[in-house]
Order: C-alpha cells, then structure tokens, then sequence
C-alpha cells in the first residue's frame, strides 16, 4: 500500500515538472499563427530590414503602383497607444509611428494600400501583427497611418478599401 502512493506521488511529481515548459509566458508576446510564413531561420532583422521608404504615404505616386482589390467597404480601426514598445505576432517591436497594420490572415510582409472611401486619402503599410480581434473589423491600423487617413482626428472608425501592392 505504501509503495503504491509512493508511485502515484512520484507520477504527479513528474507529472508537474514536465508540465512547466520553457516557453515565457509574458503579456506581450504573441505566439505566431498558422497564417504566418515567418520560419525559425529568418531573422527578424529581414523582417525590420522593411525600410521606411517602402511604406511612407505616398499622395500622387500611389496610383502608379500595380495593385489587386483585396476588400472594399471594410472596417479600420487604430492601436492603442499603451501597446508601444511590445512584440507583434512577427516579432517586431510596435511603435505607432511606423506605418505598419494587423490583419487576421495576410502573410506578414505583404504591402497593402488602405484607402478612405469618404475622402480618397490612402496609405501603404506592411502587415507585421495579427489582429483586429474585434468581430466585424479587417485591419488594425497603426496610429500614424490612420491620421493620415482620417477625417475626423482618429476619433472613430473608417470605412476603407483593402488593396495587395504586388
């Protein structure tokens, strides 16, 4: 009898070390998603290598740029402040400065040009977090990118067009 709780202690003892992994389980990071092409071997700094140039707003040389209708008439929304300084799902560090976005299922890395249907100002930015989590909207927006855009001071939602820069 005593050699079998001595077993069964010995079970849960392993039991309970082996169930404590080394992964951190810190409030901001996010694991990546089945969505996402980012491989052990790339290194993030490809992924920070996405230079400013490539993604700053561009007025008139936009139209020039070959690009495929993702969605129209789609929900944006913006970043809180508060999430400044935290990993996205690629491994960047947020900064709402960067002309960067959330979208569920693009592949991070992929250019889309958002376009405000009440105004026709547009913006370029690189998907590099997964988001938005509120049910009904498509993309997340970083804050910069979304003034750019906005009519109204970033105070609520945009309807926009949802364009892959190819």
């Amino acid at each position: 009898m005593k050699k079998n709780i001595l077993i069964i202690a010995f079970v849960l003892l392993v039991t309970a070390l082996v169930s404590f992994s080394n992964d951190t389980k810190s409030g901001f990071v996010r694991k990546a998603s089945l969505y996402d092409t980012v491989k052990k071997k790339d290194s993030l700094q490809l992924l920070d290598s996405i230079k400013k140039s490539d993604s700053i707003r561009v007025a008139d040389s936009i139209a020039n740029l070959k690009t495929k209708l993702y969605k129209k008439n789609v929900e944006a929304s913006h970043y809180s402040d508060k999430l400044n300084g935290r990993r996205t799902a690629s491994g960047q560090v947020f900064s709402n400065k960067k002309y960067t976005a959330a979208h569920k299922t693009l592949k991070f890395g992929t250019k889309v040009k958002v376009t405000n249907l009440a105004n026709n100002k547009s913006v370029i930015v690189t998907i590099n977090d997964r988001g938005p989590h509120t049910r009904g909207r498509e993309i997340d927006l970083a804050k910069r990118p979304f003034l750019d855009i906005s009519h109204n001071n970033g105070r609520s939602l945009l309807r926009v067009s949802l364009e892959i820069v190819e």
